[in-house]
């Protein structure tokens, strides 16, 4: 299912920039002497008018329809909270087998699983500590999921720009030419001006669906993360931390300890006197 959705957002994409290219090719080129019959350019000859910059313009087309595809499966609910990992931890949660949802919640990663681990291993150490590792894991899968999606807005920016820029040096050229031959046959200047213009155009075919899907995409990202939330608020309600206090639960190594100049020199176990940083200093 999820890669049908994807296939048919690529050929929506490129079935519009298709048909948009080929209005464009069906502009007939001017006629030099009114009996001649008006010729209409194919596609392939509209792109190579382009010149150079459509290779860039090229590039993002390809890269637009992967992000797209990319983010779709990314943000899909079926991937941020997939309902088998939402009702077994739900049934674990009921019968209180919170180091049997830890070690789900390891060995089935998914963003909501992901977020869930981390809260599950913090339970031993309060509310509040529970809490901001819980929005800390939140951002981070927030930030996985709008990395990708951002660089739509990137190539929505630029894809223009790039047009812009063969339209700018096209036109350059075309009055270079006019400047050396004269303004005997206008009919060779408007012909170049429309020329150049082909590369404009397609760097908008590229940059309006780009930044359609980013904008889609941001919002399905955010109601994702909204999911994840309502269901790691239903989860931890009425959490008993009392009773888990002090508890590790997860197997993640701890690395603090006492600090070296607190225990006693021979090993007893004891502490001595506290050393502090000054008492450090060599002599």
């Amino acid at each position: 299912m999820k890669k049908r959705i994807v296939y048919l957002i690529a050929l929506l994409v490129v079935s519009g920039g298709l048909l948009v290219s080929a209005a464009l090719a069906q502009t007939p080129s001017p006629a030099s002497g009114p009996g001649e019959a008006i010729h209409s350019k194919t596609l392939w000859e509209q792109i190579k008018e382009g010149g150079w910059v459509m290779f860039p313009i090229a590039l993002c087309s390809i890269a637009t329809l992967y992000l797209i595809g990319d983010g779709i499966l990314r943000t899909g609910p079926n991937r941020v909270t997939p309902p088998a990992h939402e009702e077994s931890i739900k049934a674990l949660f009921r019968q209180g087998d919170y180091v049997g949802a830890y070690n789900y919640c390891k060995e089935n990663p998914s963003p909501l699983t992901n977020v869930l681990r981390v809260g599950i291993g913090l339970l031993g150490e309060g509310k509040e500590i529970v809490e901001d590792g819980i929005v800390g894991e939140l951002a981070k899968e927030n930030s996985g999921m709008q990395t990708y999606i951002s660089y739509l807005s990137v190539i929505g920016v630029c894809a223009p720009m790039i047009g812009l820029l063969g339209t700018v040096t096209g036109m350059i050229k075309a009055f270079a030419k006019l400047g050396a031959s004269g303004i005997g046959d206008p009919s060779g200047l408007s012909a170049a001006i429309g020329e150049v213009l082909v590369a404009t155009a397609s760097g908008l075919i590229i940059a309006i669906p780009a930044f359609g899907a980013f904008y889609f995409l941001r919002n399905r990202a955010a109601a994702s993360i909204h999911r994840i939330r309502d269901i790691v608020n239903s989860l931890f309600r009425k959490m008993p931390y009392e009773t888990l206090a002090g508890i590790q639960l997860g197997d993640d190594e701890l690395y603090a300890a006492i600090p070296n100049w607190m225990v006693h020199p021979h090993g007893s176990g004891k502490t001595g006197k506290i050393i502090t940083a000054a008492e450090q200093q060599p002599k």
